[in-house]
């Protein structure tokens, strides 16, 4: 037989990944490395370069316990190519393979990089996910709208989670009304499971302090998972001890209280360290045991099954180009402040230090707190896609580009979302702590202390209404716009221009 050389990335590092189960362990060479491409096409917050690298070295030590040839570059390596298909072409050289076995990557970027690699390259589909590539396309043909809720009942009814008979269990299919709940202080709340790292992670942390130290973000301390057991048990701890609540509570927000009940499991579901299925299995069996409420058990499924496999089916679906659309033409720059420049408003000072310390936020961090600001400011959506795939732990394209191009920023003009996710204050203020520790004041809509938030609110609606007052769910917005006094209307676009005047000036705000 034919010497093959088979390519595990960063993110596929499942031990039944189609690339493995189609090689010969007996005849085929496994290549892992650690390469400069993918560690600075943006500038990845350190934790995450550790995360994986880690991770990387500990699945490649697996492989060979279990009996694979292992060719692992490390990322200080002198002889490093320095991308995965310059790894590929200098490892061919070495064993004479000229056939290359890879499971399809995640990214447009790095697919276009393998086809272009000039060996024999066998490109298999991703079938780790739990709605292949082809099933998506069958189910958006034809379709005006891709919404994700349709496809989530779809998904429930394909796998059979939570589902009694024909029917959704508890006789509706999301329980949103129960799951949006402002947050309450816990003495003894629970948190995701941590890991003190291992000699390989400590050599892992060092490399990264010597080549990374200059990246947004800190690296230390570091408490991840970077094996698949440890994974397994972070996904038991959490099911065992924050499941339950997780769905009241999921779109809350708490000062210095950064995870509440969500799990901090995404990021091993995205490099492959646990399969959506056995997260899902685990939910469902807890739900039957009695030992979770169905409004959290659904809560939680409906974002693995509903948006985590809607969100790759759009990727793919929409192309190569999708993570540089701009339907709304925004240009603005974006703030300093993204960075960790000083800001007056303490909801963006909060999530942006905890994404700084922790490479982490939960959703609504994400949507209703950067993701609403840079809407509502005006930043071009490219640079906010560049910023929330650099600095999140679990930011991987295929599923960070849908939900910030997409969700966040409307702009693909509206494949994911039928609105724009934009608010005024009053939402920040209901769901989060942070309203009452903040220099401006969410109940004053203009003038002297208004919070951004809702000056920037109107008139981001009133600079984008020929795109939005005819939508259905936006039409009571407008007519509330509207019925403000003429006055009133002019001091909060004057507030709105002196704010982004000054944004763009570079002045903290």
């Amino acid at each position: 037989m034919v010497r093959r050389l088979v390519l595990v990335l960063g993110d596929q590092l499942s031990p039944d990944v189609a690339a493995l189960r189609r090689a010969d362990k007996a005849q085929d060479i496994v290549v892992m490395a650690e390469v400069r491409d993918e560690a600075t096409y943006v500038p990845h917050h350190p934790k995450k370069i550790a995360l994986v690298f880690a991770a990387m070295r500990h699945f490649a030590e697996g492989l060979r316990r279990d009996g694979w040839q292992v060719a692992y570059t490390r990322y200080d390596d002198a002889d490093n190519a320095g991308s995965i298909p310059g790894e590929l072409m200098r490892r061919a050289g070495e064993t004479g393979a000229q056939a290359v076995i890879a499971t399809e990557p995640g990214e447009w970027r790095l697919i276009a990089a393998l086809q272009d690699c000039p060996l024999d390259m066998t490109i298999l589909p991703d079938d780790r996910f739990l709605c292949p590539r082809a099933d998506f396309e069958g189910w958006a043909k034809g379709r005006k709208d891709l919404r994700m809720e349709w496809f989530y009942r779809e998904m429930r009814r394909r796998t059979g989670y939570l589902m009694e008979g024909g029917a959704p269990a508890g006789g509706k299919w999301n329980f949103d009304a129960s799951n949006r709940k402002p947050a309450s202080r816990d003495l003894l709340q629970a948190h995701p499971m941590a890991f003190a790292p291992d000699a390989v992670t400590e050599e892992v942390l060092a490399l990264v302090e010597a080549h990374f130290s200059d990246n947004f973000g800190r690296l230390r301390p570091f408490d991840y998972a970077v094996t698949r057991g440890q994974a397994r048990q972070a996904l038991s701890h959490f099911v065992r001890h924050q499941l339950a609540d997780f769905g009241p509570g999921q779109d809350a927000m708490l000062e210095d209280e950064p995870y509440l009940n969500h799990a901090r499991i995404s990021a091993y579901m995205n490099i492959g360290l646990l399969s959506p299925r056995e997260v899902c299995d685990a939910v469902q069996a807890a739900w039957e045991a009695g030992e979770v409420p169905v409004n959290s058990a659904e809560g939680f499924i409906r974002q693995v099954i509903g948006w985590r496999e809607f969100v790759r089916g759009v990727y793919f679906l929409e192309g190569p180009d999708y993570p540089r659309r701009n339907a709304l033409n925004h240009q603005r720059g974006l703030p300093p402040l993204f960075w960790g420049a000083e800001t007056r408003m303490n909801c963006l000072a909060r999530v942006v230090g905890q994404t700084r310390d922790l490479a982490y936020a939960h959703h609504i961090q994400r949507l209703m707190v950067t993701g609403n600001f840079a809407l509502l400011a005006g930043v071009n959506p490219a640079e906010v896609h560049e910023w929330y795939l650099a600095v999140y732990v679990d930011a991987f394209e295929w599923v960070e580009a849908p939900n910030t191009v997409g969700m966040s920023q409307f702009a693909d003009g509206g494949v994911v979302g039928s609105k724009p996710y934009v608010s005024s204050a009053n939402y920040i203020d209901r769901m989060s702590d942070y309203c009452g520790g903040c220099a401006y004041s969410a109940t004053t809509k203009s003038g002297e202390g208004a919070c951004p938030f809702n000056f920037l609110y109107w008139a981001f609606l009133d600079r984008h209404r020929d795109r939005f007052e005819a939508n259905h769910r936006m039409g009571l917005v407008y007519g509330t716009w509207d019925r403000m006094e003429p006055a009133r209307r002019d001091a909060i676009l004057s507030d709105a221009t002196r704010f982004l005047d000054a944004l763009s000036a570079g002045k903290p705000v």
